[in-house]
């Protein structure tokens, strides 16, 4: 949870003040919150993975989960969403090079980033997660790791991520999270808000109810939902078979 923060004067906001300048905060836009992260995620492209990338760390924590929830199943064609520099497509195309791999991500300086790594086999497409770019049923899974708590319109995201999918298709999520609905309504209400005061363009934090709803409205049936570690979000979902006539 953040301590202090400061305003657009650099003015200290500290506890109750804290409050008091989130919850006044209006909404802000669809397009303010994309060009929030573009800006974030531009200016963390050359450090994302190297040892000075601070906060960004932390993705590195979900990188075994993925790959163990990976190996369940076999698979062919994978699709990254938010791949950023690509660092878990690096991990996948290192230990399975025969595989396909397709990352998206809305900053163009990420992709420029993950291109210059020049993975055979692998695509790099900048463009919007809630509008995916590819051909219906063309992904065994779609992996999404640190990044859905970004999108303005999640429900988009998840109907387009069904329509790629293939039948019987995953989507591996992972994000942040918290059990509690008030810890949850604080990070949602407080300090979201007060984070996109600092240039960061996060959205929305989920709990089990809510990914279950954007599965079901989408299409996909959620199969597992649970908080691992330190406020993480570990969820599978899937598109169902097609039935036989």
């Amino acid at each position: 949870m953040l301590e202090q923060t400061a305003d657009s004067t650099g003015v200290k906001i500290l506890g109750a003040d804290m409050f008091r300048f989130a919850v006044k905060k209006e909404r802000i836009s669809d397009s303010a919150y994309k060009q929030l992260t573009l800006s974030e995620f531009t200016k963390a492209a050359e450090v994302y993975e190297t040892d000075k990338a601070g906060v960004y760390k932390m993705c590195k924590k979900d990188y075994p989960d993925v790959l163990a929830e990976l190996e369940k199943e076999p698979f062919t064609n994978l699709l990254d969403c938010g791949c950023g520099t690509a660092p878990m497509l690096t991990l996948l195309h290192e230990k399975y090079p025969e595989k396909h791999y397709t990352g998206i991500d809305l900053t163009p300086k990420m992709i420029e980033v993950a291109k210059s790594k020049n993975m055979a086999g692998v695509e790099l497409v900048v463009g919007d997660c809630e509008k995916l770019p590819f051909a219906e049923e063309s992904f065994d899974v779609v992996i999404c790791c640190q990044s859905f708590h970004h999108y303005p319109n999640v429900q988009d995201f998840f109907n387009s991520v069904c329509r790629v999918l293939r039948p019987d298709g995953r989507l591996i999520l992972r994000d942040m999270t918290a059990e509690s609905d008030g810890v949850r309504w604080f990070m949602n209400n407080v300090e979201m808000r007060v984070i996109n005061r600092t240039g960061h363009g996060d959205v929305h934090v989920y709990g089990r109810e809510e990914v279950k709803n954007l599965c079901d409205n989408a299409g996909l049936i959620l199969e597992n939902f649970e908080k691992r570690g330190f406020y993480r979000l570990h969820a599978v979902a899937r598109k169902p078979a097609k039935t036989q006539d």
